[in-house]
């Protein structure tokens, strides 16, 4: 016999709920997943809603298993994998959208719910962001409506099945809150769950090319937070160190893989005081960790110091992360290098830029000295007619040559590079150093902002009996960009000049509050880790937690929590109290000596009372009068009087 493929719209009342819930639970991962899968969905959707509104006939098996092969094909054909956030999520999407298809019962219904259940979960692998707590209470609150309107009776509204789904979150939540607190926590995850790397990566990359990094200054992105401990120092020194550029082709510098060094640290001679800070860096999908030109000390694990003083991490950095640091803005480094590195840190492709190069050595004849040759290129950018903008004009060929010589206008990574070469050109060893510059102080949360726009490039040289020395060349043409960030530019009008726009005030003073409470967020929520936990037990009063003093706090507080709620719900769903009229009646009941049979009203059985004779004929009348006259009737405390009188007449 063939299976039923049609439908008879008994679906209809539940089903836009079933889709709402699909669509809330899929909304966070649209902007991560392939569009063809959202548009998949949209056509699934209507689709099916078409189908139970005129009740058509569901597409038939070969049509839906080919559809499943073809976008289980695609998924593959995207990511290249089925494995992962990325592509996990992307194929539990597309499959709840098929599955729409053939949801023909309400069962079928309940497994597009636990779909939608596990989508919004899956969205938190990604990030955890401020709103993804009030997200899941919402999304998790239409899912358990549409839950409720499956099994809803006629007579119940969908308003009434919303509050009793607010009602079953707001039982849950102090269960929820008290796991949470109170659950060990680990150093290490059960599991290691693949991250979606189908994202580019953002910020700083690891080449410089021109215009990179004068794009990437157009983003008001947070780059990472910094809190001190203690005073926070002037913009001048807050040159945050990231990767460093050593190999130029003519055009773009790059550098090499993360490595470890044993010895950059020792090349490093610290002095001044020592600034200690906690950096929380958003997730950069690449190795390199921010530190205060120079770190000392810094806490994030399976980290290192490269051969140029640059620190990184041995795996991606996909995650938000939270480490502390030590840095001395007063520094000296390595003031010995060998020819070798000499020859390193000098080589320029033959042939490249040949009007700088020119340039450079009649510069470095007539200066007569090495630093004599800095301080006079520095004079040369800092007197002749340079400017610092952010919409630079583009270059071709011989990009340095093309900058100095024509267009004259750039960013911080065209004075970086032009310095560089021209430092090449004559034998100076120099090197480039990406990172960020400068950072806005938050006054609410008393830690400082350094954004995207903030980023930045400088150059250091090698000079004998000094070292690696740091060369900021953009300093020369744009001293304001040193002695204040990004924003502060902006709001004091020389940001008009880079080609950067203030925002309103009201504006900005709005997108600070949000980055306190994003920080706030971060600090106690997602960073509510062992350390955190072991403190928060201490000033609860546990002295010397341990995970056995916590399970057993926790597996307490469950079952008094469980019992309280079973004891609000006990009252809350108890049966009524039966009146005084029914009471005295029941008693009645007991002396006919007869039983109520089901079904049987109050006069029918009055009349088998009188046909057997128990009572007399005239008492069972005016008690069955008085009970249904206080129990239906107007006659209230007096009926009630008369009834119990009757009632109490019987012997």
């Amino acid at each position: 016999m063939a299976r039923p493929r049609g439908t008879d719209g008994s679906l209809l009342s539940s089903l836009p709920w079933t889709l709402a819930a699909l669509l809330i639970s899929l909304a966070p991962h649209v902007p991560f997943i392939p569009l063809w899968i959202t548009a998949a969905f949209a056509g699934c959707a209507i689709w099916r809603y078409v189908i139970e509104t005129r009740r058509l006939t569901l597409p038939a098996t070969w049509l839906r298993a080919a559809l499943a092969l073809g976008c289980f094909l695609g998924v593959l054909a995207t990511y290249g994998a089925i494995s992962g956030v990325g592509p996990g999520s992307a194929l539990l999407a597309i499959m709840a959208s098929l599955k729409l298809l053939e949801t023909r019962k309400r069962r079928d219904q309940f497994v597009l719910l636990f779909l939608s259940i596990f989508l919004v979960m899956s969205s938190l692998l990604r990030e955890q962001y401020l709103w993804s707590l009030p997200y899941m209470l919402v999304s998790i609150l239409v899912i358990m409506t549409a839950w409720l309107r499956m099994s809803a009776g006629r007579s119940q509204t969908a308003r009434q099945s919303f509050a009793t789904g607010g009602r079953l979150l707001a039982y849950a939540a102090p269960l929820a809150i008290v796991m949470w607190v109170f659950f060990p926590r680990i150093s290490t995850p059960f599991w290691a769950v693949p991250i979606d790397t189908s994202q580019a990566s953002s910020g700083l990359s690891d080449t410089m090319s021109p215009g990179d990094i004068s794009e990437l200054s157009m983003s008001d992105a947070v780059a990472f937070r910094v809190t001190f401990d203690g005073a926070i120092p002037e913009p001048r020194d807050r040159y945050w160190r990231g990767l460093v550029l050593t190999r130029f082709n003519g055009r773009t510098w790059s550098g090499r893989e993360p490595s470890i060094s044993r010895s950059a640290h020792d090349q490093i001679q610290f002095g001044g005081n020592r600034i200690d800070y906690e950096v929380t860096l958003e997730p950069t999908r690449q190795q390199w960790l921010f530190a205060l030109d120079m770190p000392y000390t810094w806490s994030v694990s399976q980290s290192f110091m490269g051969p140029e003083q640059q620190l990184a991490r041995s795996t991606p950095i996909d995650q938000r992360i939270n480490y502390s640091a030590t840095s001395y803005t007063d520094y000296r480094v390595q003031t010995d290098l060998s020819r070798q590195y000499r020859i390193w840190y000098s080589g320029l492709p033959e042939g490249s830029n040949p009007r700088t190069a020119a340039l450079a050595r009649q510069i470095r004849a007539a200066a007569g000295s090495d630093r004599a040759y800095v301080e006079a290129v520095l004079k040369k950018l800092n007197e002749e007619e340079y400017y610092y903008t952010l919409e630079p004009p583009p270059l071709g060929s011989n990009p340095v040559d093309r900058f100095l010589f024509d267009t004259r206008r750039g960013f911080c990574e065209h004075y970086a590079s032009a310095f560089s070469v021209m430092m090449r050109s004559v034998g100076i060893p120099t090197r480039i150093v990406l990172g960020y510059h400068g950072g806005e102080l938050n006054p609410m949360g008393g830690h400082l902002i350094v954004r995207q726009s903030d980023a930045h490039a400088w150059t250091e040289i090698w000079l004998d009996g000094l070292g690696w020395y740091r060369i900021d060349p953009t300093a020369a043409v744009a001293p304001e960009r040193i002695e204040m960030s990004a924003s502060d530019a902006a709001f004091d009008g020389i940001g008009a000049s880079w080609g950067l726009a203030a925002p309103s005030r009201l504006l900005h003073q709005l997108t600070l509050t949000w980055d306190v409470l994003n920080a706030k967020w971060n600090e106690w929520i997602l960073g509510y880790g062992t350390e955190t936990q072991n403190s928060f037990m201490k000033w609860l009063g546990m002295n010397e937690p341990s995970w056995r003093k916590m399970l057993l706090t926790l597996v307490g507080l469950v079952i008094g929590i469980v019992m309280l709620l079973s004891v609000v719900m006990m009252l809350r769903y108890r049966p009524p109290a039966r009146d005084s009229a029914a009471i005295l009646y029941q008693q009645f009941v007991r002396k006919s000596g007869l039983e109520i049979r089901t079904g049987e009203t109050a006069r029918v059985f009055a009349r088998r009372v009188q046909a057997s004779g128990a009572i007399p004929p005239a008492t069972v009348t005016t008690i069955t009068e008085s009970y249904l006259d206080a129990r239906y009737g107007q006659g209230g405390a007096v009926a009630c009087e008369r009834l119990k009188q009757a009632v109490g007449a019987i012997a």
